[in-house]
């Protein structure tokens, strides 16, 4: 079963729309759904055209896909668990909160908080990510627990910040504070980072960019080689300003 919504011009087109009853599990009762534009309930029908193609009994066989300007749109896939949903452009903050299986596919840009404190599933973002990708919410102490979440693009300050389980890939660059206060999991940067894993207390961070402003409390214990990727990393243990047990690698 596939849904297509597709957004209708609106008066007020810079309002945020919270959507976060966009999921496919959702739609398994029909399409009489609402959504918030501001702080005015609306019905899925003044937002989007919907159609829907085929029938299902389960929300692992549906795929939900976007069109249209969806850069305002937000908290779509919050607690998902099941099925695919496919943004064709860009989407708004908080698309895949807490979500605990199924696919997320972004084809543009993610605003902020990709994949905040998600549990399971997969996360692909094909453009760039903004800040607080795959982290936890601000005066949350846990961020992301599993899944994975991917950007082929950069990824903003703080990315995987709180990290807790599952895989960050990023295939560009982060911006500050990349994996600071790390408990667990991997993440991957590709690119460059700057003052990475700050207060990191476990988990695995490699770097094959350039680390600027390399904090002074991660004590080096030695080299490894990684044979798939034919490169040297220097590993360092930390953050031991907190007796962290975690791993930084940084391409030699």
């Amino acid at each position: 079963m596939k849904v297509i919504l597709e957004t209708k011009a609106r008066k007020k087109p810079f309002l945020p729309i919270e959507a976060e009853s966009i999921i496919p599990r959702n739609f398994l009762n029909g399409t009489e759904l609402t959504v918030f534009e501001g702080n005015k309930e609306r019905r899925l029908s003044d937002i989007f055209r919907i159609f829907v193609e085929g029938t299902s009994v389960t929300p692992e066989k549906i795929e939900i896909v976007l069109k249209g300007d969806t850069s305002r749109i937000k908290r779509v896939g919050e607690y998902m668990d099941a099925g695919k949903i496919t943004i064709a452009g860009d989407i708004g903050m908080h698309c895949g909160n807490f979500m605990s299986g199924g696919d997320i596919e972004v084809l543009g840009n993610a605003d902020a908080w990709l994949g905040r404190e998600m549990r399971g599933g997969n996360i692909l973002c094909r453009g760039n990510a903004g800040h607080y990708c795959a982290s936890g919410y601000r005066g949350e102490k846990t961020g992301m627990r599993g899944g994975r979440v991917e950007v082929l693009g950069n990824a903003g300050d703080c990315c995987a910040e709180y990290l807790t389980g599952g895989e960050v890939h990023i295939h560009g660059s982060c911006g500050d504070m990349a994996g600071v206060e790390m408990k667990g999991g991997q993440f991957i940067v590709e690119g460059n980072a700057t003052r990475p894993c700050g207060n990191m207390k476990d988990g695995t961070c490699m770097i094959f960019g350039t680390v600027h402003e390399m904090l002074p409390t991660f004590e080096m214990i030695g080299t490894r080689v990684m044979t798939d990727r034919k490169v040297t990393m220097t590993v360092y243990k930390g953050d031991i300003a907190n007796r962290g047990k975690g791993t930084l690698m940084i391409q030699k």
